[in-house]
C-alpha cells in the first residue's frame, strides 16, 4: 500500500489495480472511500481498462479475431508497478505482456497518476501506444464513496447535486448488463438527485448526454461535501449496490455493448483511440470540504 498525503488529506493506493483505497480528510476525520466489505461489494475504486462495462458474451472483436475479456477489463485485477512517488504524488503503470496480449492484442502502457493539491485529489489516466498501429480502448473510474459521511446520519438525507440543472435520462441495462435500447427519465429537482435505497434497483444510472461536468455529494443536515469533477469525460455512471452505504460516481469514456450486439472494437460506442507514438490523457478530481 502506497500512502501520499498533505496537510488536508491522506490517501492510500493499492498496487493491485492501482486502486484508490482510502481518502481520509484530516480536518473532519472522515474516511470518504468505501472500505470494500467483501459481503457487500469488495472494491474501493477500480480503474476500468481497456473496456468499460460488459462485452456481449464477453467477446472482444478486433480485426476479425475474437478474444474473451471480462466486464470492465483486466486492469482492476492486475498488479501495477510503482514507477514514481513523492509525498503528494504517485504513478502506477501496467504494461502489455503475454497475459494481456492473449485477451487484448495491443502493445500499450496504462498509467494511473495520483496528485494531491490542498483538499483535492487528481486522478489521471494515460494510455501510451507502444504498438505500430492505432490502439482502441475505453477507460473510466469507478470510485465508491461512503454515504452517509458520519455516524447517526441517514442515507436518505443525502443527494447528488449536478453542476447544471438539466433533464436527465438513464439508458437502461438488461439483466446481463447490456443496453436494451430503452431510456427513462431520472427525477431531479433543481439539479438535485435524492439518494434512496431503491434508486439503483434496476442497475446503474447511465448518463450519456450529460452537460454537467461536476457532481457533488451533499446532505440536508451537514456542511461537509464531496465533489467529483470530470472535464475530460463525456459519460457518467452512478451506481450503488441496493441497500449499501455508498454511492459510485463514475467518469467514463466508453460503454457496455448493446444487447445482441457484437461489433469490432473500432465501432463500439464511445470508443477511444491513440495513434502510434502518441499518448492519451484524461483526468478527474475528487475534492472534499
Amino acid at each position: 500500500m502506497i500512502i501520499i498525503e498533505n496537510d488536508r488529506l491522506r490517501v492510500a493506493i493499492s498496487g493491485k489495480g492501482a486502486q484508490l483505497s482510502s481518502l481520509y480528510n484530516k480536518g473532519t476525520h472522515i474516511e470518504h472511500m468505501w472500505q470494500a466489505d467483501p459481503n457487500v461489494w469488495p472494491w474501493h475504486a477500480p480503474n476500468l481498462f481497456p473496456i468499460v462495462g460488459g462485452l456481449y458474451n464477453n467477446q472482444l472483436n478486433v480485426d476479425g479475431q475474437s478474444y474473451e475479456l471480462p466486464r470492465h477489463g483486466f486492469a482492476r485485477q492486475s498488479e501495477f508497478e510503482l514507477i514514481g512517488c513523492s509525498a503528494t504524488h504517485a504513478v502506477f503503470q501496467l504494461t502489455a505482456d503475454e497475459e494481456t496480449l492473449a485477451v487484448y492484442p495491443y502493445q500499450f502502457a496504462f498509467q494511473v497518476l495520483y496528485d494531491l493539491f490542498d483538499n483535492t485529489l487528481r486522478v489521471t489516466y494515460k494510455v501510451i501506444n507502444l504498438d505500430d498501429k492505432t490502439i482502441y480502448f475505453s477507460v473510466g473510474g469507478h470510485p465508491a464513496f461512503n454515504v452517509p459521511f458520519g455516524v447517526g446520519e441517514r442515507y436518505e438525507d443525502y443527494y447528488l447535486e449536478f453542476e447544471v440543472d438539466e433533464a436527465l435520462h438513464t439508458h437502461m441495462l438488461s439483466p446481463a448488463g447490456y443496453f436494451n435500447g430503452e431510456t427513462r427519465p431520472v427525477m431531479t429537482e433543481g439539479g438535485k438527485l435524492k439518494l434512496t435505497r431503491s434508486l439503483f434497483n434496476a442497475d446503474a444510472l447511465v448518463l450519456k448526454d450529460l452537460k454537467s461536468r461536476k457532481v457533488t455529494i451533499r446532505s440536508a443536515h451537514s456542511e461537509h461535501s464531496l465533489s467529483v469533477e470530470f472535464p475530460h469525460f463525456k459519460q457518467l455512471g452512478i451506481w450503488a449496490k441496493p441497500g449499501a452505504d455508498f454511492v459510485c460516481i463514475e467518469p467514463w469514456l466508453g460503454y457496455a455493448d448493446a444487447d445482441g450486439s457484437a461489433v469490432d472494437i473500432k465501432d463500439k460506442e464511445g470508443i477511444q483511440k491513440v495513434d502510434h507514438g502518441h499518448v492519451f490523457e484524461a483526468a478527474y478530481t475528487i475534492s472534499v470540504s
